[in-house]
């Protein structure tokens, strides 16, 4: 390199350094929200459990976890005649089913639920039974704050029909496939959960709650009106099973189908919950806000589920 050649990259340097700046960014701090997970189903008390929203540089062991649950709130529930307060229980003292569905919730087996040492808000008060056609408001007093959001247990979409069909390859498995009209120009959501109750060598039933399948929530924005056929996985891996039919239903099989319709803010919310579990840990992504049917800003969601039940023999 010539010394002209070098003189002008020098020069250029020091300009280009003379012309730069500090640029700051004003990072908001943290704000601590409150976060509902609530849910009423038909036939099925409500569930609620209140936490607080945790700082991202915070701890994230189970400590941590158990702290950030909230015990000291007023809960009511209404549905336009009744109103009913929530108590806390221990999840023990739950009724059985109530127990179910904490389990579901939480994503834990139905045997693991009753040792984790947290308090739910719920009830036994029969005439707070979720009942198909009427709204339920959730109103919440904590920390100085009111909180509501009402959901809606809409009158239940039956499937057409429901059958298991054998793969070509391997006739002793196969998926659960179901037809389904879609009432026309009305807005439907859905959520598609199974139970295998098969019975097991040791007597019991290889599930005793539902299933949380892969992508359960779905509305007919594209198929509003439609008729159409759909297959099933069953959820969870059988290792037993051989390689490419571990998440199928073996020939001789029972399932139960939960099949609920569910309002659109609940679609929603869980829709964009389960994007962004989905773009995890992918700095492309496009961020997703889950949006709460909860106001005054906070997180959550309090969700209602029409259910239909159906039985799937898995047999040709």
């Amino acid at each position: 390199m010539s010394l002209k050649t070098f003189l002008f990259f020098a020069v250029s340097l020091i300009f280009i350094i003379s012309c730069s700046k500090d640029v700051k960014i004003d990072i908001p701090g943290f704000e601590e929200q409150l976060v509902i997970d609530g849910r009423i189903d038909t036939d099925g008390f409500p569930i609620v459990m209140l936490s607080k929203s945790q700082d991202i540089y915070a701890s994230t062991d189970l400590s941590a976890y158990l702290a950030s649950f909230i015990y000291d709130a007023t809960l009511s529930v209404s549905d336009g005649q009744n109103t009913t307060e929530l108590q806390l229980f221990s999840i023990s003292d739950l009724p059985e089913e109530t127990q179910k569905r904490v389990a579901e919730m939480l994503s834990l087996e139905f045997n693991e639920i009753t040792f984790l040492p947290i308090q739910v808000y719920s009830t036994t008060d029969l005439s707070m039974k979720g009942e198909m056609g009427k709204d339920y408001t959730l109103t919440i007093n904590w920390s100085g704050k009111y909180y509501s959001g009402t959901t809606s247990l809409l009158p239940t979409v039956s499937l057409d029909n429901l059958y298991w069909k054998a793969d070509l390859e391997n006739i002793n498995y196969g998926l659960c496939w179901a037809r389904l009209s879609d009432p026309p120009n009305t807005s439907n959501a859905y959520k598609w959960e199974p139970k295998n109750i098969t019975i097991q060598s040791d007597g019991k039933p290889k599930d005793i709650i539902f299933r949380h399948v892969d992508n359960p929530y779905f509305s007919d924005e594209f198929f509003d009106g439609l008729t159409f056929e759909f297959d099933t996985r069953y959820p969870e891996k059988d290792t037993s099973y051989p390689d490419g039919y571990k998440k199928y239903y073996k020939k001789g099989d029972t399932a139960v189908i939960r099949f609920s319709r569910i309002d659109d803010n609940v679609f929603n919310f869980f829709d964009k919950k389960e994007a962004q579990q989905q773009s995890a840990g992918n700095p492309f992504a496009t961020p997703v806000n889950a949006p709460s049917n909860i106001s005054n800003g906070a997180l959550g969601i309090w969700a209602g589920y029409s259910a239909l039940y159906d039985t799937l023999y898995c047999w040709p």
